[in-house]
């Protein structure tokens, strides 16, 4: 089954919908995504609005760039000293 991305924009609708007391389940049926998705998208995104969405996202994948560039050598050197060790 193809995975979907939903925008920025339609994740703040769906949890807008939530808000005002439509019964869940109607509501995740109606978009077609699974609970633990709607869960997920709440989790961090409660109360923000579309652009603070959109900044955060922004901000986690800033994150796991910088996070890999900083593996990478770590990791080479860590091969290094393996290497050197069994000299």
């Amino acid at each position: 089954m193809k995975r979907r991305r939903f925008s920025i924009e339609q994740i703040v609708t769906v949890l807008k919908q939530a808000e005002p007391g439509m019964p869940l389940a109607d509501l995740i049926r109606r978009v077609g995504i699974p609970v633990q998705t709607f869960y997920g998208w709440k989790k961090p995104c409660a109360g923000m609005q579309s652009d603070r969405m959109r900044e955060h996202e922004r901000l986690q994948d800033e994150k796991a760039r910088l996070q890999k560039r900083v593996a990478q050598p770590s990791l080479g050197v860590a091969i290094l000293q393996d290497a050197a060790s069994k000299m």
